[in-house]
């Protein structure tokens, strides 16, 4: 006889995690299998160099999109710190090194950094009033997440009654980069209004599936505000408070367990996987929740799936003995403390952009920096913050996994060599000279190409959403009312990022598909 549960989640990140610990909290009978030797999936900490005490978050870095209703509804055990700078982007203006600095809360240094970069406030002027905008529409969008999904025609509404059409337009019909030419004339606050369309999706911002607006309004929605905060002592932090409370719940965890076949009635399902000994083992369930890529679960399923799902980033991690000093003479304590934007103005996005869909490496490759130990410093030993030691962790852009099929050895050493000579263009030493060294004498730095992370984490080619971002809101009458994480199977639902309302480090998946399944077992 096999063992039998309520609800069997396969894949312990924190979307599974969370999942786990709404339903067991209603009563359920929860198991979760995961296939490496810890729970988090991309949401985890690491001690990548060795012989340094230095915990760095490996592939996800911030958390803006996690609701803060989840946290109280779980009563989750973390902190997370807001930063006091929002991004500052080096940049050579006429010769001149210079750069942009744009605090949390615009204040007159923001103000006076526009005028230094642009030459007047206009630029500024229309910065104000785009994001303002932006956070009235993100105010309204916000509890929709964690709701069943409403009509585009009802969220549109919404919207417009918080804004006005034209603000509606700029997120939901216009191409994000279309509305960014527009409104903005400056070519490097182009480029950093523009990103936030662009991490994680490989797209110019000009597509008529607009892929650039989803992953715009995503990155800009969050607890209505938009807000990235760090979690203090690391990413990891946020999947093991979920995992406690998950456990405290009553869930069972089984690491180091593969599944390998999905089998479902729609009323009954198994789930076979191998244990930590290579063991087949089968356990029945009422349901199923997948915190996999929609891909693999039709695969386990026995259905054939030709998604594509390509990713496109880079990560390189990297411990620092100290930050290196900036050619514009910013403090580089202020300029690591936000995002770092290099080689971010949009000409030099498109121009990658273009040469990487032309099956190309990029002659030069825009990344975005995030130093979370100015922000909080607990990720290190007492040592090492004695030492004046600090991490940062760099996202690269428009590195699609295609370029990096032929040889990804080959390739991934090409990218860091671009993306570090990328960093040096704006330091007055070489950011190498300033990399620490392991026990063994080996530089602290890391890279991770597309393959590397569908490899570790099993994100098929590396997609950190799992697939392409789906709009937040009911694209048929059929989907009205439902959660976004059913499929064709009616006790089978997707927790993960690549549902309706999936993707980062957020839990709303989790949560969804949870309530969904509870609501399906009072039917």
């Amino acid at each position: 006889m096999s063992e039998s549960f309520d609800c069997v989640i396969l894949g312990g990140g924190h979307n599974g995690l969370t999942s786990a610990a709404y339903l067991a909290k209603a009563g359920k009978s929860v198991l979760v299998l995961e296939a490496l030797e810890e729970t988090g999936g991309a949401a985890v900490s690491v001690k990548p160099f060795k012989g340094l005490d230095a915990n760095l978050s490996r592939y996800s870095y911030l958390v803006s999109l996690l609701p803060q209703q989840i946290i109280d509804e779980l009563d989750l055990k973390l902190n997370l710190i807001s930063r006091t700078i929002g991004s500052y982007t080096p940049v050579n203006v006429e010769g001149k090194e210079t750069g942009l600095l744009v605090e949390r809360t615009w204040g007159e240094r923001t103000k006076e950094s526009f005028k230094s970069v642009t030459g007047s406030m206009d630029e500024f002027k229309t910065w104000s009033d785009f994001y303002s905008r932006i956070e009235k529409a993100a105010q309204v969008i916000a509890p929709t997440m964690l709701n069943p999904l409403i009509s585009q025609d009802e969220l549109k509404q919404l919207v417009i009654e918080a804004t006005d059409q034209e603000t509606y337009d700029w997120l939901f019909t216009i191409p994000i980069t279309e509305t960014i030419e527009k409104l903005f004339k400056n070519d490097v606050v182009r480029g950093v209004v523009l990103t936030d369309a662009l991490i994680g999706t490989f797209t110019d911002g000009r597509d008529k599936d607009l892929l650039g607006n989803r992953c715009f309004l995503y990155h800009l929605i969050g607890n209505g505000n938009g807000e990235w905060k760090v979690p203090q002592g690391g990413m990891g932090q946020v999947s093991k408070a979920l995992s406690q409370k998950a456990l405290s719940y009553g869930a069972q965890i089984r690491t180091n367990s593969k599944v390998t076949k999905v089998v479902s009635d729609g009323k009954i399902a198994t789930v076979t996987y191998l244990d930590k000994n290579g063991t087949e083992q089968v356990v029945t369930t009422k349901y199923v929740l997948s915190n996999f890529a929609p891909s693999i679960l039709n695969k386990l399923l026995g259905k054939n799936d030709d998604s594509k799902d390509e990713g496109c980033q880079v990560k390189i991690n990297m411990l620092l003995t100290r930050l290196p000093k900036l050619k514009s003479g910013e403090d580089p304590t202020l300029a690591f403390r936000g995002t770092l934007h290099v080689n971010e103005k949009l000409t030099e996005l498109d121009k990658s952009f273009q040469e990487a869909i032309s099956g190309q490496i990029p002659t030069t490759l825009p990344s975005e920096i995030y130093c979370h130990t100015l922000t909080d410093n607990s990720i290190l030993s007492k040592e090492l913050q004695d030492k004046g030691y600090h991490t940062i962790t760099l996202f690269g852009l428009n590195t699609p996994a295609a370029l990096f099929d032929k040889d990804n050895d080959k390739s991934r050493e090409k990218v860091k060599e671009l993306y570090l000579a990328g960093l040096n263009s704006f330091f007055t030493e070489k950011i190498e000279d300033c990399l620490a060294k392991d026990i063994d004498g080996n530089l602290c730095i890391e890279v991770k190409t597309p393959q590397d992370i569908a490899e570790s984490v099993f994100l098929p080619r590396g997609n950190i959403f799992h697939r392409e971002l789906q709009w937040p809101f009911a694209v048929s009458n059929q989907e009205i009312g439902k959660w976004g994480v059913e499929t064709d199977i009616a006790n089978v639902f997707i927790c993960g990022a690549g549902a309706k309302r999936g993707g980062a480090v957020s839990g709303i998946p989790g949560r969804n598909a949870a309530h969904a399944v509870l609501m399906a077992s009072f039917i």
